[in-house]
């Protein structure tokens, strides 16, 4: 199996990485360029900005709790639109991320010559240069160098903000006259350079998509992927908005327009309170180490792009070779040879007006990618979170990123075009004959009566397995309320499907034939699942309200066959699991079906299971997670003090339950009356704090036991 990157990234992780990738040119750098197509309304189109990006947000968000994979928009892209969209999607966003990685790094060499007379384009080479020396070797910023980053530069930034609005508003340097000629006209383009602008500085809201790249990391993704990007996409408008709004109050119009350096020009008129030069100083450290964290952090997220596309066969597979430090060689000396060409040849303006211009177009593609995503109805594709309002939501998404290429001009649009007939050439004579692939494009074609490409729903549903269970599924509830059948004569199917269709029409209160219905007839269902030793029957029924599962063990290979002869499986088989859920909550039983196989594939798992003679034992088994511990009542240990009590009178945590009771061989569910007898064994479910501490209070007696034994 595969390993699994850990999912320990929170929260304020995720508000760390988008906002720490947003606060480099975006604010140090781009603010009086972008000037040059509105004037002092410049700092409006900056929130308008965060305004209008809101429809993507979602959509990114929709599809990272869908699909956690590295390969970001080119992974989604691929698996939407298929390898050609793929292919283009995944050059438009190589280019859009070397593009603002160049516009960061020029950044160092602009703010470093405030200090030292050095050509501002050398410095961003040499920078350069460093970054990829830093990739070579492995070296990336850990999430905890991040957080500290990204509080220090809130500090700073809130900062300025305070001092400047309150020189601003309090000053008698300041006054309404000076305030009203700066602002004066408020449009200098009318609306049509605003549109301009709002397009030019979309790229400073790029860091929303470094999410992607990381959310197979995030725990509870459901919650924490779009509560964290929406997070840092409001405080970072916010001081978007504020800062610009004082940059444009402090500097002179003309001025701004030619400063590369705008915060630091700010800072000068600001922090009197300090001595001379420090908030200067202060802004310009602030401005480094943002444009290093983001030109570092940007090639190597650029130089996983190619990587990535040589692994799926659609570039040269040298591209995907891994040097001795765990480093893509190849496709990090590309990205940096890229990124040099683009500072040498492209004026800051040009870099800025493609890179947005790109990343417009890879927003077009992920909204209608949602939109294929639902309309493909693969029951596998399961995102945590949904995209409000859709499919108006995606819709809009593109009429917005449509309008605003067209207001960045022709050059960038013929650039960005000549980028997508280049990845037309490039999937036809190259990568066609190499990628065997469709995207879930094709299933929603087949809703229509055209072919579809099935490998992507195994892909899908490998993914959902990766993902595991979400908050709230009851599988733990299932496992626990499931009925095992032990048998240890001769057997045959017949005997076992009687078993289980007879537990689910008591149960359930099913019809026995519909219930065999569901399991044989239903086969483009796939209803049945084979495994080494194991089948899997899962079913949906309108009439269902909760989940319910069935396991029959035989001790012996059941014999006979199926009644269908569509189902070919390989002999012997000794454990057939039954599963059946609500036909109202079909991602719910995909997903506990998920935990289940996950499960059953584990190594020896039939071995293991046929020695167990007890269900508690097998119950245990399958929940086997660090929310439930198993506990015997013996005298002369700390747990005797339950034995002769009644459940209810026993003092336990509050997020605790005591879920089975086994006693005399026999395991039941207790309800609040039940008393504990010497020798019962407790399985008790909750949370993991609550779980480790009732284990160290009542069982860290037998490790001790233990180790006494062992020294004695």
């Amino acid at each position: 199996m595969r390993n699994k990157l850990k999912k320990d990234l929170g929260l304020f992780d995720v508000f760390a990485i988008s906002t720490g990738a947003m606060f480099s040119s975006g604010f140090f750098l781009l603010p009086g360029i972008a000037s040059h197509y509105t004037g002092p309304s410049v700092f409006l189109a900056y929130l308008l900005a965060g305004v209008l990006i809101l429809p993507t947000m979602f959509s990114i968000a929709e599809i990272s709790t869908a699909l956690p994979r590295s390969g970001g928009a080119y992974f989604f892209l691929d698996r939407s639109l298929g390898p050609l969209m793929g292919t283009i999607g995944g050059l438009g966003t190589y280019f859009a991320l070397m593009l603002k990685t160049a516009f960061a790094i020029i950044g160092i060499g602009a703010y470093a010559a405030i200090f030292w007379e050095v050509p501002t384009k050398i410095v961003a080479i040499v920078a350069t240069l460093f970054f990829m020396a830093l990739n070579l070797v492995g070296a990336k910023k850990t999430s905890a160098f991040q957080k500290v980053f990204v509080i220090f530069l809130l500090i700073i930034l809130v900062g300025f903000i305070a001092d400047g609005l309150f020189s601003i508003f309090t000053s008698d340097t300041i006054t309404d006259e000076s305030i009203n000629k700066q602002f004066t006209p408020f449009f200098s383009n009318g609306f049509g350079g605003m549109f301009t602008t709002i397009g030019f500085v979309f790229v400073s809201y790029l860091g929303l998509t470094q999410i992607v790249s990381v959310a197979e990391e995030i725990k509870n993704p459901e919650r924490n992927i779009p509560l964290g990007m929406i997070l840092s996409l409001v405080v970072t408008g916010l001081i978007y908005g504020l800062g610009v709004f004082i940059m444009v109050t402090l500097i002179e119009p003309t001025a701004f327009a030619n400063e590369l350096a705008p915060a630091a020009t700010a800072a000068e008129q600001l922090f009197k309170w300090l001595p001379d030069n420090v908030g200067v100083l202060l802004m310009s450290v602030a401005a480094l180490a943002a444009f290093a964290s983001t030109g570092n952090a940007g090639l190597l997220s650029a130089s996983r792009y190619p990587f990535a596309m040589g692994r799926d066969k659609l570039f040269p597979a040298i591209l995907a070779k891994i040097g001795k430090k765990g480093s893509p060689v190849v496709a990090i000396f590309l990205t940096t040879a890229l990124i040099i060409v683009f500072i040498l040849l492209l004026s800051e303006e040009g870099i800025v007006k493609l890179a947005s211009t790109f990343q417009l177009l890879i927003f077009i593609f992920i909204n209608f990618s949602v939109i294929v995503f639902r309309k493909s109805k693969i029951e596998s594709y399961d995102p945590g979170y949904l995209s409000p309002l859709y499919p108006f939501m995606q819709v809009v998404g593109i009429i917005i990123s449509f309008i605003l290429i067209i207001y960045l001009g022709w050059m960038p649009v013929l650039f960005t075009s000549g980028i997508i007939v280049i990845g037309l050439l490039w999937y036809h004579f190259y990568s066609k004959g190499k990628v065997k692939r469709e995207g879930a494009i094709f299933h929603w074609f087949a809703l229509l009566g055209r072919h579809q490409y099935d490998e992507l729903e195994n892909e899908l549903m490998t993914i959902l397995k990766e993902k595991g269970l979400r908050e709230g599924d009851p599988f733990d509830e299932t496992v626990i309320t499931s009925k095992i059948k032990i048998l240890k004569d001769t057997t045959n199917f017949d005997k076992v499907l009687n078993i289980a269709s007879d537990y689910f029409c008591r149960e359930l209160d099913l019809n026995k034939e519909g219930v065999l219905h569901k399991f044989f007839q239903s086969i483009p269902d796939e209803s049945v699942i084979t495994l080494p030793g194991i089948l899997v029957f899962h079913a949906k029924f309108k009439s269902v309200t909760h989940p319910s599962m069935k396991i029959v063990i035989s001790k012996k290979p059941i014999e006979g066959t199926l009644p269908s002869e569509d189902y070919e499986f390989k002999k012997p088989i000794q454990i057939c699991a039954f599963l059946i859920n609500s036909d109202e909550n079909p991602k719910q039983q995909l997903r506990m079906l998920s935990r289940l196989l996950d499960i059953l594939e584990r190594e020896q798992i039939v071995k293991t299971l046929l020695k167990m003679n007890s269900h508690r034992e097998i119950k245990e088994f399958l929940l086997q997670n660090e929310r439930f511990v198993s506990i015997k009542l013996l005298e002369g240990t700390p747990q005797d003090t339950m034995i002769g009590k009644q459940l209810k009178d026993i003092q336990l945590p509050k997020d605790v339950l005591v879920a089975l009771v086994e006693r005399n061989d026999k395991t039941f569910t207790p309800n609040g009356s039940t008393v504990f007898l010497k020798d019962d064994v407790l399985t008790i479910l909750g949370e993991t704090k609550s779980i480790a501490k009732l284990y160290k209070e009542y069982m860290s007696y037998e490790i001790d036991k233990l180790d006494t034994e062992e020294t004695s």
